[in-house]
């Protein structure tokens, strides 16, 4: 099977001077309905891939293919439209509009990928339900707790059918039980069969993934 990640002995180097070497000869492949933990200390090397995994960034040298696909001699456009409909982004940050309803920020996620705007709202409500806060529907980020914010944000990635969870740190700015219902929840999808790659420093986070990856110093050790 075509795994949904795959990176062959990637390097991206931030140009100087000094020239700094953020990730080194990374090879990683991530499979269809796996769910994977990048665990690393803090300057190791994980925002590098992070940016590289979701193409916010291209690699200095070697290959990267998202579900099958050659990324290197995509332009900006085609690029955009690759991470707009294969990837779904959950940040520590939330990112919600304040003056929107939950409903009108997981839309936005479908305008900015072209999706029909007949059946917008519907893919919204049902992605809403989809996360536990379906309630929630018309209600502005001010008025959630940070768990639903969250619950919020994942409905907004997962709205346009994504190949891939790519989450950054996506219990840092929540409790402790808020994570656990949050871990819960990813738990939930990967049984549904969702691929899910998560950036973390927490043991905890990353103890409830299929497939631990540590990344040092710029290195990826499967």
């Amino acid at each position: 099977m075509t795994p949904v990640l795959d990176l062959d002995r990637v390097t991206r180097i931030h140009p100087g001077p000094p020239a700094v070497t953020a990730l080194a000869d990374a090879t990683l492949r991530v499979g269809r309905g796996e769910y994977v933990a990048v665990v690393g200390p803090s300057g190791s090397g994980k925002s590098t891939l992070l940016n590289l995994l979701g193409l916010l960034d291209r690699p200095t040298s070697g290959v990267y293919r998202l579900d099958g696909i050659d990324v290197a001699g995509l332009g900006e456009r085609d690029r955009t439209a690759l991470r707009g409909g294969r990837i779904g982004f959950v940040f520590q940050s939330f990112h919600l509009l304040p003056h929107r309803t939950a409903t009108e920020n997981v839309m936005l996620a479908q305008v900015y990928n072209g999706a029909p705007r007949g059946g917008r709202r519907a893919a919204a409500l049902a992605a809403l339900e989809r996360v536990g806060v379906g309630h929630r529907a018309h209600a502005l980020p001010t008025t959630m707790s940070g768990g639903e914010r969250q619950r919020v944000a994942i409905a907004r990635a997962l709205v346009n059918e994504p190949a891939i969870l790519l989450c950054d740190e996506p219990t840092g700015n929540l409790d402790s039980a808020t994570s656990q219902r949050l871990l819960s929840l990813f738990d939930e999808l990967h049984a549904a069969g969702l691929t899910i790659v998560v950036i973390t420093h927490d043991g905890a986070v990353a103890s409830r993934a299929q497939r631990l990856v540590r990344i040092v110093d710029g290195r990826i050790t499967p």
